[in-house]
């Protein structure tokens, strides 16, 4: 009797997400799960994929995202699923869309106007009615959201340049027990910007005390990125521990030309403790970030380019230095012209960069900007950027590994049951992809173009991306975490 499936994907090299080597495979899927993996030259389907010649991996997983309004303004995900994503890790650096009980005081503040510049995005009065939006309208990909400090410290506090009460601090509290209970896989901060910066350490433990209940994530955009790391990682730790819930870094760097080559020293930190308490950390594959413009982080940057301006739209995707001349003034007077608004920042070593991404328990996530007039090109290009750049050219490390940074580790991590591996029984979300040809195409000069060598991204057994273009299917779930996997 013949065996029948809704996809086939035949002829692949399935690389499985766990790291082990890539063996030759059909890939068959019923419905939303993969339900055999094998030789099935004799089985049909409502719809195949030749995948001779190419990889068959999990859907990559970013692991930190800023895309809480594009799942619903851009539900079709084309930066996202043109690089082979089937989910995004939502809500970090402190920043979320909600919940907004009140809405958000207007003009908005840095760095909540990377989410939304005129405040309308943030209407979902709890984040259970976001995520109601989210069901209710799916996206092409899944999403796994945190819900942010940042923007509960905007809602709750008359004045986020002093520490929360305990009044605030319990409604803040119990504003992450709703998201908590509606489906956040755990809760974010932000303490490297100014309106969490001046949260001490207690502030930010009290108010996660709900996470241990329910399982959840403390995720973090650390304090400090430059001379003060190890006081920063060491903070992020002793809120993991006293609150007892795993810490995930985000976007691991060593930022500033006195920090380079600190990433020795940061990472032999946090291997230390990874022995006694539960740490992931993640990484993008470049050596320049981007932000919130300000006079700061100039003063640390060898270059800088200009995202977007609110005063002065006419200078996105410019130099600083060409702005300032330009406008004839010094770059400082320059920033003060264009805010609000935001920039690219080269502040990192390439060695630092290599080193943090071929760490074992790294993790790959793009901290995209969607919004930006001008984006830093990792939004649409980081993926394929580690499989082509790094691990095709480099040999910085084997395919399989790069695959499993960026799907099976990151599921485990972030507790996604049944996601981030090619077995059967898992959920059917598979990103095919030509080894030999995957590669970067956005770059600085030209930040928004689909990758090369992604041949097709199926979520939950449904094709999202193929032939170079998107299928219009909106097959994306939202995903909510398995408290005990990571012990699993």
């Amino acid at each position: 009797m013949t065996e029948r499936f809704d996809l086939l994907i035949r002829g692949a090299t399935v690389m499985d997400g766990t790291g082990s080597p890539g063996y030759a495979a059909d890939v068959g899927v019923r419905g939303d799960r993969i339900v055999n993996i094998g030789a099935l030259t004799q089985a049909r389907a409502e719809l195949e994929i030749d995948a001779h010649g190419k990889v068959a991996a999990p859907g990559f997983i970013d692991a930190h995202t800023h895309d809480d309004r594009l799942l619903i303004s851009g539900p079709e995900m084309t930066p996202k699923v043109s690089q082979g994503v089937s989910c995004v890790i939502s809500g970090n650096c402190g920043i979320s869309l909600a919940p907004a009980p009140t809405g958000v005081p207007a003009p908005l503040i840095p760095p909540l106007d990377l989410l939304d510049d005129e405040g309308a995005w943030f209407r979902f009065p709890s984040f259970g009615a976001y995520i109601e939006e989210l069901r209710a309208r799916p996206p092409a990909i899944n999403c796994a959201p945190l819900v942010g400090h940042t923007t509960l410290r905007v809602v709750t506090l008359d004045d986020v340049s002093r520490p929360a009460t305990s009044a605030e601090i319990a409604q803040m509290r119990g504003l992450i027990q709703e998201a908590l209970a509606s489906g956040a896989i755990g809760v974010s901060t932000g303490l490297y910007y100014e309106p969490a910066a001046a949260a001490p350490t207690e502030e930010v433990i009290e108010i996660c005390r709900p996470l241990r209940e329910f399982g959840g994530l403390y995720v973090t955009h650390m304090r400090n990125e430059g001379e003060r790391i190890i006081d920063a990682l060491e903070e992020s730790f002793r809120i993991g521990r006293e609150v007892g819930v795993p810490v995930v870094i985000s976007h691991h760097k060593v930022a500033g030309s006195a920090n380079h080559g600190r990433s020795e020293q940061t990472l032999a930190f946090i291997e230390q403790h990874m022995r006694a308490q539960r740490i992931g950390l993640d990484c993008y594959p470049y050596s320049a970030s981007s932000t919130v413009l300000s006079a700061e982080r100039v003063a640390n940057a060898s270059r800088v380019l200009v995202t977007w301006s609110k005063p002065h739209p006419e200078h996105s995707g410019k130099d600083l230095a060409q702005v300032a001349r330009q406008m004839g003034v010094t770059k400082l007077e320059a920033v003060a012209r264009l805010l609000p608004a935001g920039a690219i920042y080269f502040s990192m070593d390439e060695r630092d960069v290599q080193r943090i991404l071929a760490f074992a328990p790294t993790m790959i996530g793009s901290d995209g900007l969607p919004h930006d007039a001008f984006p830093h090109p990792r939004l649409w290009a980081t993926f394929p950027r580690v499989l082509g750049h790094y691990s095709r050219e480099l040999g910085l490390f084997p395919l399989e590994q790069a695959v499993h940074k960026m799907t099976g580790l990151t599921a485990r991590t972030f507790g996604l049951e049944d996601r981030g591996v090619l077995r059967v029984g898992a959920f059917a979300d598979v990103t095919v992809f030509d080894p030999s040809t995957v590669d970067e195409v956005a770059t600085y000069e030209n930040p928004m173009a689909p990758s090369k060598g992604i041949e097709a991204v199926v979520v939950n057994g449904t094709v999202a991306w193929r032939d170079g273009r998107a299928t219009g299917a909106r097959a994306g779930r939202v995903l909510t975490r398995k408290s005990d996997a990571d012990s699993g």
